[in-house]
């Protein structure tokens, strides 16, 4: 009889993943060859960079694999980036090398950092607080009145669904071409996923552990704060993630239609007039770091506030 419970043998060389890596590697450098041998050492380095990622993936899950595999990977698709681009001299009006879009960045960081407080600080944040301090307040009235519960979210599912290019600029006009419009443009855009959510959330809890606060002579409100927002909170964070990637969105695009004369959305649109698109890309680059950043701190807050929920065990 066989031992069914014996260790699997360590494959090494002969792993699956490998064997596909390597095959692939192999089909990609053979078409090179034939058809541009300029991106030979462009493969070159991308079968290694993702040789060694692939080993780290593979490894145990520690905080310095978690770390050190996106970075690698991120780092591949940089260096591969600037190789192709100079490989193949591809011209800056169509794409810029990263080191381009470097240097741009520190020869223009007074203009981007003025740029980032009008959109980012003014704008996004502002909004941003606003519209989900508004829908929560909202979801707790919905959820205390039926009547607002059937009146309030279709007409919310309506606003939702209008498209921003609509909106932005009637925005704008109501409220003036200053950082304000870009706020309310925000506002709107952020108001419906965290509602929704909150509201979802908010039904999370059980018959039997409402009947038990009940037989606390607990009240609503004393049931809300106890039970039912607690409950909640991981549908309140999910709806504050994806508000915190629509926000700043809003307020680059909201940009697009009127502005003083700074601004990321404002940069970006006249930027692409004057062809600079070294600019354009350093504009993309510190929106998409201040965008990945205020995700990652929603991201902690949340963890930190559910930290008791099984999403977060290990």
């Amino acid at each position: 009889m066989s031992d069914v419970t014996a260790p699997r043998r360590d494959r090494g060389w002969l792993d699956p993943e490998t064997i596909r890596l390597a095959a692939g590697f192999s089909v990609a450098l053979l078409l090179s060859a034939l058809f541009e041998p300029r991106l030979l050492p462009v493969l070159a380095v991308w079968g290694a960079l993702w040789w060694v990622n692939v080993q780290l993936a593979n490894l145990p899950r520690t905080p310095v694999t978690r770390i050190a595999v996106p970075v690698i990977f991120g780092a591949t698709i940089l260096i591969l980036w600037q190789m192709i681009v100079r490989a193949l001299d591809v011209p800056g009006v169509i794409l810029p090398a990263p080191t381009d879009i470097a240097a741009r960045i520190a020869v223009s960081a007074p203009i981007l950092w003025v740029d980032f407080v009008q959109t980012f600080v003014k704008g996004t944040l502002v909004g941003y607080a606003i519209g989900c301090s508004a829908a929560f307040l909202a979801a707790i009235a919905i959820d205390r009145s039926p009547f607002l519960r059937d009146g309030l979210l279709p007409v919310g599912n309506f606003v939702a669904a209008l498209p921003i290019i609509g909106t932005a600029p009637i925005l704008v006009m109501w409220f003036g071409f200053d950082w304000q419009s870009k706020a309310a443009v925000v506002v709107v855009m952020v108001f419906f996923p965290v509602l929704v959510n909150t509201v979802q959330g908010l039904q999370e809890t059980t018959a039997m552990q409402r009947d038990l606060m009940q037989t606390y002579a607990s009240g609503y409100w004393q049931t809300l704060f106890k039970l039912r927002l607690p409950a909640a909170m991981p549908f309140v964070f999910n709806g504050l993630k994806i508000a915190s990637t629509l926000a700043l969105i809003g307020a680059i695009v909201a940009e697009f239609f009127g502005s003083p004369v700074v601004g990321m959305g404002f940069r970006i649109s006249t930027s692409v007039g004057q062809l600079a698109l070294d600019m354009v890309w350093a504009e993309i680059t510190v929106a998409a770091i201040a965008g990945s950043l205020f995700y990652g701190v929603v991201a902690l807050i949340e963890r930190w506030v559910t930290f008791w929920h099984p999403s977060h065990r290990h």
